[in-house]
């Protein structure tokens, strides 16, 4: 059964709406137990929630009325509404709670590196949301006690949101979307950055440094203070044209491809490039290491490398939109993939390893097509009928030739703990490879690198192997 909560109250089974012709106070108090789902809420609690400390005598009775036809309307659904002490719990596995999928996607966004994938998640995260939390049970002092939590949680994810746009280039989006958001929350500093930088960017320079003045004036009278620190460094530099504040943050070492960031190719073989998807293989983990971000920056990856076509790209592309958990499967398979390989690179005689990376090569082997090239040659590819996993089956197949290959045998490891990468040295003389690039600590777009390449190379620490 699902019920939702993110504006007005309404439940539906089988998509059709029940529990209409419900009391106001009846839903408010099922609202109540939902978003506390699983969980009792005391008889006490409830009371003074539904009479906002003021109940009256036959308070604690109306409430056992309540449960009673809220037991009796559930029933049918099976939703029950258990007795738990001095207070009552709503359970069921079968419960969809828009409040509850919103807090799962914001933590599911926070936790993803791909920036694209990212906005995609807060998308779907505040496209729930239909108004005010239960706009049509509530007033406003129970909504502020019930959902401070969701309200703030919504505000830091159009934030992040924000922040992620920012990162893609987004500012057009991001300066529109904020607008009606910063009429209502006026003294957000946050929010205020995110406008100011993306009017900014969007060669607006006066309507960003106007709105900074609007705000600082807010604070003043307002709240009696200053903005803090970040704003008004924000503000400086805009005031200075810091040129930086131009275009969003790049990787160093990086090349950028569409909407991914990716790093340059080093290595003299896609193989290596795959392994050096992630850097400091030996050192402490960071977050920032592993630029196969999400499904997409795999894809793109792949493509880049000439493993697969651009169209084929594409496709894969919007088919991880349509089928999100098997993308993630397919990534998750080729950060393992990675690995075994990396460790059977490294190390020839380890067995584990290289039985591990024959199982994929076969399994990629079988969902192979030989194909004519626009050279006029021929080459294997991986079929259509290999789904999400075709970027996979591609590096596979790269893979089974290098370890074919008696070049293998010149394959070395940069020494640097916050790189490991790898590369092909037919000459015998080469130590270090050429970037030495880590992944720098807290931040999914910098990485900031010291490299050597006349025998010796210095880098932060990045993290180690997924």
């Amino acid at each position: 059964m699902e019920f939702q909560l993110l504006g007005p109250f309404a439940a539906r089974h089988e998509g059709r709406q029940v529990l209409v012709g419900s009391r106001r106070q009846e839903r408010c108090l099922l609202a109540v137990l939902l978003l506390h789902a699983g969980r009792a809420v005391a008889t006490e609690r409830l009371i003074d929630l539904l009479w906002d400390g003021d109940p009256p005598a036959s308070a604690r009775a109306t409430v056992h009325t309540y449960v009673g036809r809220l037991r009796a309307a559930l029933r049918p659904y099976g939703v029950p509404v258990e007795t738990r002490h001095d207070g009552y719990a709503v359970e069921g596995d079968q419960l969809l709670i828009d409040a509850q999928e919103f807090t799962a996607l914001v933590g599911q966004a926070a936790a993803a590196g791909d920036p694209a994938e990212r906005i995609r998640l807060y998308d779907d995260a505040l496209g729930l949301w239909r108004g005010e939390l239960l706009a049509d049970v509530a007033d406003e002092r129970l909504r502020t006690r019930l959902g401070g939590r969701l309200a703030e949680l919504r505000l830091s994810a159009v934030e992040q949101r924000a922040q992620a746009q920012l990162a893609m280039g987004l500012h057009d989006r991001v300066a529109a979307d904020l607008t009606p958001l910063l009429d209502e929350h006026p003294t957000r500093e946050r929010l205020v950055a995110a406008r100011m930088t993306a009017l900014y960017r969007a060669g607006r320079q006066a309507d960003a440094l106007r709105l900074y003045d609007r705000t600082r004036t807010l604070l003043a009278t307002e709240l009696g203070i200053e903005p803090h620190r970040e704003l008004r460094t924000l503000h400086e530099r805009m005031l200075r044209g810091d040129p930086r504040l131009d275009r969003p943050p790049g990787p160093v070492y990086a090349v950028r491809v569409g909407d991914q960031w990716l790093p340059w190719s080093t290595s003299g073989h896609p193989a290596l490039e795959f392994c050096n998807t992630y850097a400091g293989w030996g050192g402490d983990p960071l977050p920032g290491s592993d630029w196969l971000r999400g499904y997409a920056a795999l894809a793109v990856w792949a493509g880049h490398l000439d493993l697969i076509e651009e169209w084929t790209v594409t496709r894969l592309r919007e088919q991880a939109v349509r089928e999100p958990a098997e993308a993630a499967a397919a990534l998750d398979e080729a950060r393992r993939f990675r690995t075994d390989l990396y460790a059977c690179l490294t190390d020839p005689q380890d067995g584990r390893a290289f039985k591990a990376v024959a199982g994929v090569v076969e399994d990629a082997a079988r969902l192979s097509v030989f194909t004519r090239g626009e050279d006029g040659l021929g080459r294997w590819r991986p079929s259509p009928s290999a789904g999400l996993r075709l970027p996979l089956c591609a590096v596979a197949r790269s893979a089974a030739e290098l370890l074919a290959d008696a070049r293998r045998f010149t394959i070395r490891t940069c020494p640097s703990p916050g790189c490991g990468w790898l590369f092909l040295d037919e000459s015998g003389r080469r130590r270090w490879c050429s970037l030495a690039t880590c992944g720098a600590k807290g931040s999914d777009l910098t990485w900031a690198v010291e490299a050597g390449v006349s025998g010796r190379a210095r880098s932060r620490p990045a993290g180690t192997g997924p």
